[in-house]
C-alpha cells in the first residue's frame, strides 16, 4: 500500500518504520510540505492532537482515506475529508527506533474507513473499537496507565533520594507489583497501609514527606482506600 505520514516526531517516524517493515511503500512528510500526494492510498496525520483539524483542513481533497493516530479525538476533526479513519496504539512510543518495535502486535483503537482494519493488519495488531463518546474515557485511561505511572515512578525517584536511594533501588517492587495486577487484577494485588487501614503509618509517612510530595501521596492513599472498600463490598460475607 502507498502510505504518506505527515508528522516527522517520535509517533510519525515510529510509523514510518514499522509500515516500511511491514511491506508498505512510505512515505515521510513534515506537515508544512502538503501541496501533493500522488498516489497514495493513505495519508496518517501523526501531528499533535490539537494540529490535526488545521493539517487536515489544508490537505488536499481525493480519493485516499485521510487518517490521524490520537486517541482522544473522532473523526469529525478530519473534515472535509470523504474517507476517514483513525488507530490509535496503545502503546508507547518513546523513540522512533524503540517505537517502530512496539507497534507490532500493539493493540490499536480503530475506527473509520475499512482500509485501516488492512494496515492494522499488515503490524498483526490486536484491535479494540469504542464509541465516540467514549473517547475522552478510554483516552484518560491510556494517559493515568502510560504517563502517570511515568509520573509517580518520577515521585518514587525524589523519595528514593531523600534517604540515599535510587529508583533502580525500587524498580522490582514495581514490577512485582504490575505482575501481581496483572495476575490478580487491583483489588487482591494491593498491599500496603491503606489496604490494612493503618492510619498510623500513613500519618507517619506524611510527617516524614516534604510538602511538595505529600499531595499527590494523599490522593493515591484515597484511591487505595476506595480500592479496598470495593474490594470488602465484592467479598461475600
Amino acid at each position: 500500500m502507498n502510505i504518506t505520514i505527515v508528522g516527522t516526531g517520535r509517533a510519525g517516524t515510529s510509523f514510518a518504520v514499522a509500515l516500511r517493515r511491514a511491506g508498505h511503500d512510505v512515505q515521510l512528510r513534515h506537515h508544512g510540505d502538503l501541496a501533493s500526494f500522488g498516489r497514495t492510498s493513505l495519508i496518517v496525520l501523526c501531528v499533535p492532537d490539537d494540529a490535526i483539524a488545521g493539517v487536515a483542513a489544508a490537505l488536499p481533497t481525493g480519493d485516499y482515506v485521510v487518517a490521524h493516530v490520537a486517541g482522544s479525538r473522532a473523526l469529525d476533526v478530519l473534515c472535509p475529508h470523504r474517507r476517514v479513519a483513525s488507530f490509535h496504539p496503545l502503546m508507547a512510543l518513546p523513540s522512533g527506533a524503540q517505537g517502530a518495535e512496539r507497534l507490532v502486535g500493539a493493540t490499536y483503537c480503530v475506527s473509520g474507513d475499512d482500509m485501516i482494519m488492512e494496515v492494522v493488519a499488515s503490524l498483526r495488531g490486536r484491535v479494540i473499537t469504542i464509541r465516540d463518546d467514549q473517547r475522552a474515557a478510554y483516552h484518560a485511561a491510556a494517559v493515568v496507565a502510560s504517563n502517570h505511572l511515568v509520573a509517580l515512578m518520577g515521585q518514587v525517584q525524589n523519595l528514593a533520594e531523600l534517604v540515599g536511594l535510587t529508583l533502580e533501588d525500587f524498580l522490582p517492587l514495581a514490577e512485582q507489583s504490575l505482575a501481581d495486577v496483572a495476575a490478580r487484577g487491583p483489588h487482591d494485588a494491593l498491599t500496603g497501609p491503606a489496604s490494612r487501614g493503618d492510619m498510623t503509618t500513613i500519618d507517619a509517612h506524611l510527617a516524614a514527606l516534604p510538602e511538595s510530595e505529600r499531595s499527590t501521596y494523599v490522593a493515591l492513599a484515597n484511591a487505595a482506600f476506595e480500592l479496598t472498600e470495593r474490594r470488602r463490598a465484592q467479598t461475600p460475607a
